[in-house]
């Protein structure tokens, strides 16, 4: 491991508003919040009389933090939570969140695989999946798969928003599958987000900087905006579904995968 990244570890480590919980064990009991994010984030701001509770919303995948500062700026009535394992790159929003004293920002340096360790039932409101690996050999690994969709009700209230951005023509195109096999309640639906069409309602205006690298080779962003509600049975889409051609801005080659042209 690199000098800089042993740095910004010690650093994070001195951060009041950042978890690391890096390793795929964790339990309620040994987690420091045990569900009461709500209570931790009024004692943050210093809230003091009976302030109801804020929506709580989670960036998965956050990468450097971008989206997750981003979204916490402009919106100062919810309190948002990225979560990634990685946190060399975790810092860099880490620490642009105490350099502009926002208060209503967490970290969560963890596994998504156990992400419905770390919240009690309908604790969180909305989760946003910004730009993840499609995924395209193994359904299980996508993050709006059946897989992860089960773990989110866990946490998530009933008909809790889900929000994807992506890049990817096949996870969007393997998701947009999976609500109306799900018969998934869709609010928005926009196969190309900056097609000179106004912007979904509600959508914040937050590019990161690969975001705008993708733009910048041409590459369409697509968004997807649903429902999960608690109940019913998950399937998966058993469609075929064509491949990426392409590779991602900075995403490591796929070795072996053939796709389609």
């Amino acid at each position: 491991m690199s000098k800089g990244k042993l740095a910004k570890f010690a650093e994070m480590a001195t951060f009041g508003h950042v978890f690391q919980c890096p390793y795929p064990s964790p339990t309620d009991s040994g987690f420091p919040i045990g569900g009461g994010w709500n209570a931790w984030f009024d004692a943050r701001a210093g809230a003091t009389g009976v302030a109801g509770p804020k929506p709580i919303v989670l960036e998965l995948g956050c990468g450097r933090g971008e989206y997750t500062v981003g979204l916490a700026r402009q919106c100062r009535s919810k309190c948002f939570i990225g979560v990634d394992i990685k946190g060399a790159r975790m810092w860099s929003g880490a620490a642009q969140a105490l350099a502009d004293g926002l208060t209503n920002v967490a970290f969560l340096r963890t596994h998504i695989e156990v992400i419905d360790r770390f919240f009690r039932p309908e604790e969180v409101s909305e989760l946003w999946i910004t730009f993840p690996d499609p995924q395209m050999k193994k359904a299980t690994k996508r993050l709006t798969s059946t897989y992860f969709l089960a773990r989110y009700r866990h946490f998530l209230s009933d008909g809790g928003v889900v929000h994807l951005k992506t890049d990817s023509p096949f996870l969007y195109t393997y998701t947009r599958t999976l609500i109306e096999v799900n018969s998934l309640p869709l609010l928005v639906d926009s196969p190309d987000l900056y097609a000179g069409e106004p912007a979904p309602e509600a959508m914040p205006d937050i590019r990161t900087y690969y975001e705008q690298q993708w733009l910048d080779r041409g590459k369409c962003i697509r968004y997807l905006r649903f429902r999960l509600p608690r109940t019913g049975e998950l399937k998966e889409p058993d469609v075929d579904i064509e491949m990426d051609d392409y590779r991602s801005y900075n995403r490591s080659k796929r070795s072996s995968l053939t796709t389609s042209r």
